[in-house]
């Protein structure tokens, strides 16, 4: 059964993938994209952090989303998508690097967001974006913090 979560008005997405999905994320939620990025490991991290960076001064976690599943190629990524949010009034902003494959630019809709039930992915998605014949995940970036026991650095 499948469920609408938006009303009509226009969305513009960032679309990418990593691993054998492609995702998006809002463009409000997309603070950059970055091609040319060197990542610090982190000692004893979980198999989703790649590790860090330093992006002006302010250090950003990098997240491997596709960690899980057997998709991940043994190239290392080609570009982060940083991803920010305001955490709430008085709060600071929440960066995280998302480790991209492929990016595949923009998209304009106007349709519904589809979810059924819940999306096979243990990543927290608002739903699924139907492109042409594609279905892509919606990110939930507000989520990931739940999701993934991001080191506050």
């Amino acid at each position: 059964m499948l469920m609408e979560l938006q009303t009509d008005t226009q969305r513009q997405y960032c679309i990418f993938r990593s691993g054998r999905d492609r995702y998006c994320l809002s463009v409000l939620e997309v603070e950059e994209v970055i091609s040319r990025f060197g990542l610090t490991p982190v000692p004893l991290a979980p198999p989703f952090l790649m590790g860090i960076f330093n992006l002006r001064g302010v250090i950003v976690p990098v997240l491997d989303i596709a960690h899980d599943e057997d998709s991940r190629s043994d190239t290392f990524p080609t570009r982060l998508v940083v991803a920010s949010w305001n955490q709430g009034a008085g709060r600071s902003v929440f960066r995280v690097g998302l480790a991209v494959d492929e990016m595949f630019g923009t998209y304009v809709t106007s349709e519904p967001l589809l979810v059924e039930e819940a999306p096979r992915k243990a990543l927290p998605c608002r739903g699924l974006l139907r492109q042409d014949d594609r279905l892509i995940f919606v990110l939930d970036i507000r989520r990931f913090a739940e999701a993934f026991s991001i080191p506050v650095i």
